[in-house]
């Protein structure tokens, strides 16, 4: 079923350019407040097709999630403008043309072809080349008032050495979604420097016929020696938030030994307790860790905290993002409130979301937010690792595999014994949370996670 965000949007652009007994454009709708643009995933409904309110029409592909859009009216999908597969379509822009039950539906190709022209971003100004020196305003401007694809001239002349290719960095964006070789396009900035209106009339030398869905990227194709995969809305997300992430925040790393026996024997005894009543109710290492992070967030609250600039925010709840492999990528589904809760309840919770997660049905509530997440890697046999963290949050844990380890044990009779060794690193951003700060939270987690009576009693 498809959120309510989904149906109240689709309900608000049913009614917008709508006219009784008339076709009219339906836009990319906003699936979260954040979400700029989007993938169709899959229409659920061919053209000519009749719908009616609750049928679902489409599948949107947002950056993290797959959602259904519901109709909330009756009507008639007249003509699809952006077909199955199609990515980066803006918010609002036209992707199929709607109409009424009994309404004239030849004119939907000819308004399909002008939509799929409005949907094309427009040229910018051609800039003027002068000889002298260029004369920069000394007016203050507001960052919040320039577009996100406005282009922004060096202040130095950039001079191509050798088989560097120059360009500006909207050009090497807008190249990158398309798919196009900057080396082969020309330049006509200063000194040959790639600016986007070249990237926009480059034409290859094979230009396929345009069409109505020519204003959308279009999956690139296979060669026999590679396959090209087009970038998914979530990758792009994960790719260029994580880079910003490593670029900006000044991570440091602490790392520890957890002794984890207890947990084990716990576990075993708790499973089989549990494997009675319902097999399916299993307990996992992770429910542990989990709880035990919240009690140590609970000790240490400074390290629940998130950066926003002029204030540190630091939450009373521990809402714990849980980081989820998926076929497109990771995302990080919200256990929430995991002080409150108990093992079997944590349990039950990650697992209804690891699934949501997996098939691409998370609702944008169920993984946004957050205030501090665990990623776990020891399924996989690995034993350490750094994370990097997921802002605005301060702190990121990293969990290895467990393995039996030799450590020194004078009380032993060989002077040495064989324990359950995991290794976990935390990692910090030094804005928020300092050495000491989070050398102490790491001591608390130690405690709980080697002695877990302690958070059950």
């Amino acid at each position: 079923m498809a959120s309510a965000i989904a149906r109240s949007v689709l309900k608000r652009s049913f009614h917008v350019s709508a006219s009784k007994h008339a076709l009219f454009k339906f836009g990319m709708p906003a699936m979260s407040p954040t979400m700029t643009e989007g993938g169709i995933a899959q229409w659920k409904k061919k053209e000519g097709e009749s719908f009616s309110a609750g049928d679902v029409l489409l599948e949107i592909e947002t950056d993290k999630a797959t959602i259904d859009v519901e109709s909330q009216e009756d009507g008639i999908l007249a003509k699809i403008i952006a077909p199955d597969g199609t990515k980066g379509v803006a918010v609002g822009s036209p992707i199929a043309i709607l109409g009424e039950e009994g309404d004239d539906i030849s004119g939907a190709d000819k308004l399909a072809s002008e939509s799929a022209s409005e949907s094309k971003p427009a040229a910018p100004k051609k800039e003027e080349k002068t000889e002298g020196p260029q004369v920069t305003s000394t007016e203050p401007t507001t960052p919040a008032k320039f577009s996100k694809d406005a282009e922004v001239s060096s202040p130095r002349e950039e001079i191509p050495q050798g088989d560097r290719v120059f360009a500006s960095p909207i050009a090497k964006k807008i190249a990158l979604e398309r798919g196009i070789p900057l080396a082969k396009v020309k330049g006509s900035g200063p000194n040959g420097r790639i600016l986007r209106e070249d990237v926009e009339k480059y034409q290859p030398s094979a230009a396929a016929a345009a069409g109505p869905t020519a204003g959308f990227p279009q999956p690139a194709t296979a060669s026999p020696d590679y396959v090209d995969i087009p970038v998914s809305n979530m990758r792009r997300t994960i790719g260029s938030r994580l880079t910003q992430s490593k670029q900006e925040l000044p991570h440091y790393y602490l790392t520890a030994d957890i002794n984890m026996d207890k947990v084990l024997k716990l576990r075993e005894v708790f499973n089989k307790t549990l494997g009675e009543k319902d097999k399916s109710a299993k307990l996992s290492v992770n429910d542990f860790i989990v709880k035990a992070t919240a009690c140590a967030l609970a000790d240490v609250p400074e390290a629940n905290s998130a950066w926003l600039g002029e204030i540190i925010r630091q939450y009373k709840k521990a809402d714990i993002s849980v980081a989820v492999a998926t076929p497109t990528g990771l995302i990080t589904p919200i256990v929430k409130d995991v002080g409150a809760r108990g093992l079997t309840d944590i349990s039950s919770t990650t697992k209804a979301l690891a699934k949501k997660a997996r098939d691409g049905k998370l609702q944008p509530q169920e993984y946004q937010g957050g205030t501090f997440t665990i990623s776990n890697l020891g399924m996989y046999g690995i034993s350490h690792f750094t994370a990097i963290i997921n802002q605005p949050q301060s702190c990121i844990l990293a969990v290895g595999t467990t393995s039996p380890t030799l450590v020194p044990a004078p009380e032993e009779e060989k002077g040495f014994k064989v324990v359950n060794n995991m290794k976990v690193t935390l990692s910090c951003d030094h804005r928020v949370v300092d050495g000491a700060m989070g050398a102490r939270w790491m001591a608390a987690f130690k405690g709980y996670i080697e002695n877990p009576l302690t958070f059950m009693l």
